[in-house]
């Protein structure tokens, strides 16, 4: 275990995001996603909500801020923003006018081209967002190991 990750964090799943660069985009998926079928590199987190691992995930990712959305939810039916969709973009610590939302069959398309997916244990329909990552600017040391 380490001081300053995480617990959601593992090893796996850190080591895959530390591959990737600015501008790549990574899946966060809900369980019925089908994420081994449309993504290369799969990281599964069972039994977690989808908007807790995205809160993880955002304590050593930043978004890109250089143009357009950095948060893409997949569209619900009937054009509402459903609770989980909510969730997921208060995880993402972001402002609205960084999201956009995709439709269904489009945000599959975007999920093939993602350099990461984590399938998450979320049940909840709609469970499923793009991160696209920023630029780390410095390093800032949270404190000596014990």
């Amino acid at each position: 275990m380490l001081s300053g990750i995480h617990p959601i964090l593992g090893g796996e799943l850190l080591a895959a995001l530390d591959r990737l660069g600015h501008g790549d985009e990574l899946v966060v998926a809900d369980a019925n996603f089908p994420a081994h079928r449309v993504g290369a590199s799969v990281v599964e987190a069972p039994a977690l909500a989808a908007a807790d691992v995205v809160g993880a995930i955002r304590t050593v990712l930043p978004l890109d801020t250089y143009e357009g959305a950095s948060v893409l939810l997949m569209a619900a039916e009937g054009g509402q923003r459903l609770p989980v969709q909510h969730e997921l973009v208060a995880a993402a610590v972001t402002t609205d006018d960084r999201v956009e939302e995709l439709e269904r069959f489009a945000f599959y398309d975007r999920a093939i081209a993602a350099q990461l997916i984590v399938r998450t244990g979320e049940l909840r329909p709609y469970g499923n967002v793009v991160l696209r990552k920023g630029v780390v600017n410095e390093y800032t040391p949270t404190g000596a190991a014990a």
